[in-house]
């Protein structure tokens, strides 16, 4: 009987067997990426999406056979280098994924892969430096040190031993430090009374998150404005590390398992005591949505986390439909160029962040959705930061050509990648003049017209 190709059944995940000693089996690995490989090179529907197919298919074109037997074994850590986990080919392209009887999932293979490098080798320093988000931020919270950090991203000859040192392209940008982190500057108002709606808790707990609390408080800052507004009472979490999503990235999932063991506790007795989760990034989000859970499967604190996290936009459209936000916007922001993450369509939450901009009078709303080509840490290494602009090429040309007042993204990161790329356009010379990156939250305070 012929295999049928795609389903009309929602793709499904199955949990991730990380602490399985089968996992980390190399032979078994080697195994699996011989029958994944095998299926991909005949379909090839991926081609476009990232660096990892074109890898792929370069080796197996350009090998004595033009199949995949003539590949080295060795070459294939090329192609598990060149993905950086945006999930893109499992959400849109894939026709192979579960439930197919195939199984084909494609980034958690790279996933395991990465976890087996690492066990065995320990990772790079450039590497464990870069995902080590924690540690990075409470040195910059000194404030010689968040000067002197911000002076070397500043520097070219200090970039450039940057490169030489650890493997960070000087082309790339590199988030600076705050003179103060959001926790210590935050003070969210808690004595609104609690008004549940039909779909939405009544109050709400924000999880920080290492890039606002370190990086841009500001975003932080925006949303309790914003929530304060529609008077919904807010807590932060009281103890928070990183996510995880940055040693996830690298395949320390031993490192993941650590994070993990300081935020469920805390965010645990947060989602029993009725309380919506919130973060400002989707990186964030998705950690605690989807690959704590399918890392941790019977755990009921990580799965009652699950149930009560919420992207922010997610959390206010659906506040709107309860009739509990208010619409009083009073300043138009004229044109708007949105970028969806991928980490963003990966949750399956819908375009969330676009129909809350669309709420917005004066405003003219052009939506990109494809990658930006950053990926978190992946967009600044040196071997990758080239083919990073490249994948962002797209975007930077679409999202220039409404000739925008503003460019926003929820990831604030690939919101700056494509400040940089929309720069760059004009035969690689930067260009003063363009338009202004702000992030979505910041954008919906600007139009309440919130100082």
């Amino acid at each position: 009987m012929a295999v049928r190709e795609g389903s009309l059944q929602a793709p499904t995940r199955h949990p991730i067997e990380w602490q399985r000693a089968e996992f980390y089996d190399e032979g078994k690995l080697e195994s699996e990426l011989d029958r994944i490989f095998n299926i991909c090179h005949g379909c090839r529907r991926c081609v476009s999406l990232c660096g990892a197919f074109p890898t792929l298919f370069d080796l197996i074109d350009h090998s004595e056979s033009g199949e995949l037997d003539g590949v080295s074994k060795s070459d294939y850590r090329k192609v598990v280098d060149q993905c950086y986990l945006c999930d893109m080919c499992f959400m849109t392209k894939c026709p192979y994924v579960p439930p197919h009887e195939w199984n084909v999932d494609f980034p958690h293979l790279m996933l395991r892969a990465k976890a087996v490098e690492f066990r065995r080798t320990g990772g790079r320093l450039r590497d464990r430096i870069l995902s080590s988000t924690d540690s990075l931020g409470h040195l910059a919270g000194i404030p010689i040190v968040t000067q002197a950090v911000n002076a070397v991203n500043r520097s070219g000859p200090a970039r450039s031993a940057v490169e030489a040192v650890l493997g960070v392209d000087r082309k790339a940008w590199r988030p600076e430090y705050a003179a103060r982190k959001f926790r210590s500057t935050a003070h969210p108002d808690r004595s609104p009374p609690v008004r549940d709606g039909q779909r939405t808790p009544g109050k709400l707990a924000l999880f920080s998150t290492c890039y606002v609390n370190y990086n841009e408080p500001g975003i932080g800052h925006d949303l309790l404005k914003i929530l304060a507004h529609n008077t919904i009472p807010v807590v932060l979490v009281d103890q928070e590390a990183c996510c995880g999503m940055p040693k996830l990235e690298l395949g320390d999932l031993e490192g993941v398992a650590r994070l993990k063991s300081i935020n469920v506790p805390v965010l645990a007795q947060l989602a029993r005591e009725g309380y919506a989760i919130v973060s400002a990034i989707p990186s964030c989000t998705l950690m605690f949505k989807q690959e704590l859970p399918l890392l941790f499967p019977d755990d009921i604190d990580v799965q009652a986390i699950r149930s009560a996290f919420w992207d922010p936009f997610e959390y206010l459209a659906a506040r709107r439909r309860d009739g509990l936000i208010r619409t009083d916007f009073s300043r138009p922001l004229g044109r708007v160029s949105y970028h969806v993450p991928c980490h963003g369509r990966v949750q399956n939450i819908g375009r969330k962040t676009e129909e809350v901009l669309k709420w917005l009078p004066g405003t003219e709303l052009t939506t990109v959705e494809r990658c930006s080509g950053h990926a978190g840490t992946w967009g600044v290494k040196k071997e990758f930061h080239a083919t990073a602009m490249k994948i962002g090429r797209p975007v930077f040309r679409a999202m220039s050509e409404p000739k925008p007042d503003f460019i926003s993204s929820d990831c604030q990161l690939a919101g700056h990648h494509i400040e940089q790329g929309i720069g760059l356009q004009n035969a690689g010379t930067p260009v003063d003049g363009g338009p202004q990156l702000a992030h979505p939250i910041t954008l919906v305070r600007m139009a309440y017209g919130i100082d």
